[in-house]
């Protein structure tokens, strides 16, 4: 069935066969994922020409979204780096890519010395890296100006820090910055491996910028589909205008999902450039995202606003359910990731 709204072929199930409000008379040929997002935003029925009020809360709602949760557990999964475990007195240390390194510990060891350590084995730049433990930054020095240690954090042996990478602090004169996708086509048929920005105002998912949703806010653009089938490559982009972004904005997350295919590895060579719009032959972050291969998602990195101002790219790879069909699972994970400190 083709959906009014959002015009994707989907199956039967993902409609809800039952109307919104005692008063609704049409067919019910809007799925349950463009009637959630248009009554919890306009609080009214979506269908043309019907003007019934319809609460977000409503229980026809709720059963909507248990029933759109419970279709789409099949999909869900869980990456979980593997730590290596050398015995005690060790401080292990994962990344969201599912690097991993287990150092000596020593309840002496300083904040910087650990990052030295970490320096040394997976060659992250000790000024790139960010260390979150129990939901915290450690710092390397403390509000009196002193050299930070572990056991100033309460980091105890055997305890995992995770490390954030900071793949380029934006200067304040960049102003447009732009999320370039390539991808080819699956074997058996177009396809699309869509590239989606969601925006954050701390906890809060405030946009989502996407091939459906083009210009979401102020500052934010994606380019849609640009498919072609002589060469059977998709192409997304996303621009973003960093001076024009909402002063309520803290993050925003970037992400790639396969939408019919059963995962990422479907898609050949799929290239992927953030750049500034002035110089697009120079990448402003170089990650990967060959270790998702057999995920449906993966949230690339994070552009995040300081207190100062300053807009940061990090490093994510945190894999995730979800696409731009149905964003719920994504949504979970990043909600995840926020809480976790990154």
């Amino acid at each position: 069935m083709l959906c009014l709204i959002c015009s994707v072929d989907k199956v039967s199930s993902e409609f809800s066969s039952c109307d919104l409000t005692d008063e609704c008379d049409h067919p019910n040929l809007i799925c349950m994922e463009c009637v959630i997002q248009h009554v919890t935003k306009e609080k009214s029925c979506p269908y043309p020409d019907c003007e019934e009020s319809v609460n977000p809360d409503s229980d026809i709602i709720k059963v909507m979204q248990a029933t759109l949760d419970v279709m789409f557990t099949v999909y869900e999964g869980e990456y979980t780096p593997s730590v290596e475990t050398q015995g005690p007195d060790r401080i292990h240390v994962t990344v969201l890519t599912g690097e991993s390194v287990s150092i000596p510990y020593y309840s002496t060891m300083t904040v910087l010395g650990l990052k030295d350590a970490i320096k040394k084995q997976l060659k992250h730049d000790v000024n790139k890296q960010k260390l979150i433990y129990n939901n915290n930054e450690i710092t390397n020095r403390l509000s009196n100006g002193r050299s930070a240690t572990l056991t100033d954090f309460n980091v105890p042996p055997n305890a995992t820090v995770y490390l954030m990478v900071l793949l380029y602090s934006i200067p304040e004169a960049f102003d447009h910055v732009v999320f370039d996708l390539y991808w080819g086509y699956p074997v058996s048929r177009e396809d699309f491996l869509d590239a989606s920005c969601l925006v954050y105002s701390g906890q809060t998912n405030t946009a989502v910028s996407d091939y459906r949703h083009r210009r979401p806010m102020n500052g934010i653009q994606h380019s849609g589909d640009i498919m072609n089938s002589i060469t059977r490559t998709g192409h997304h982009t996303i621009h973003v205008y960093l001076k024009r972004i909402p002063s309520n904005v803290t993050k925003m997350y970037f992400t790639l999902s396969a939408w019919n295919s059963p995962n990422i590895s479907r898609y050949p060579n799929p290239s992927l450039k953030f750049y500034e719009a002035a110089n697009p032959t120079v990448d402003l972050c170089k990650t990967t995202f060959t270790h998702a291969g057999a995920s449906q998602a993966v949230v690339m990195c994070s552009l995040s606003r300081d207190p100062n101002g300053t807009w940061q790219i990090f490093e994510s790879g945190k894999l995730s359910s979800g696409n731009a069909r149905y964003y719920g699972p994504l949504k979970s994970t990043i909600h995840g990731l926020i809480n976790s400190g990154y």
